[in-house]
């Protein structure tokens, strides 16, 4: 039994990719999270239906990260204040976590260098292979297409089928 994809569907454009540039494996990326003691999420959203805000909640809410919000066009996420760019941050942020479109990548890119940030993290679906080779040689260690709240719960054993902590140590199915 087989299913056509439309060839105009963002699955079918995703799996005629050619996609040659490889990022840090899982030790690499353990590693930066490991060493990592700041996060700045670029494009975080005040709205809960949006996978910034999800992946924002875990984070300060599951790990020992100080999390800062970057978005112009917002004042307050979660009730901390909201800041306009990287250069404002109080700190420099050892990862940039990004929630923009692949295109804006290279430019976070720029602003992620211009602050003295050593990391980039493109969230799941966020893909520049242009951009993370640019990175890549201007110094920066970039992931991309990965999700830092599932890798985090993934390394540190908060993560089921659904991406929630159960609680559960075992791999025996409960009897509810």
């Amino acid at each position: 039994m087989t299913c056509d994809i439309p060839a105009s569907s963002p699955l079918a454009k995703l799996l005629q990719q050619n996609r040659t540039w490889q990022g840090p494996d899982a030790k690499q990326r353990l590693r930066i999270l490991r060493n990592a003691e700041s996060i700045a999420i670029v494009g975080a959203s005040p709205n809960p239906a949006r996978s910034s805000y999800f992946v924002s909640t875990y984070l300060l809410s599951s790990s020992p990260y100080r999390v800062y919000f970057v978005n112009p066009r917002a004042a307050q996420i979660l009730g901390r204040e909201v800041y306009p760019d990287l250069a404002s941050l109080p700190e420099v942020p050892d990862v940039v976590d990004v929630f923009r479109r692949p295109s804006d990548l290279r430019s976070v890119m720029d602003d992620a260098l211009a602050v003295g940030a050593k990391t980039v993290w493109a969230q799941l679906g966020v893909w520049n292979e242009e951009a993370a080779r640019y990175g890549e040689a201007a110094g920066l260690t970039v992931v991309m297409d990965r999700c830092i709240k599932i890798e985090h719960a993934r390394f540190h054993g908060g993560l089921h089928l659904l991406g929630f902590d159960t609680g559960q140590i075992t791999a025996r199915k409960t009897i509810r």
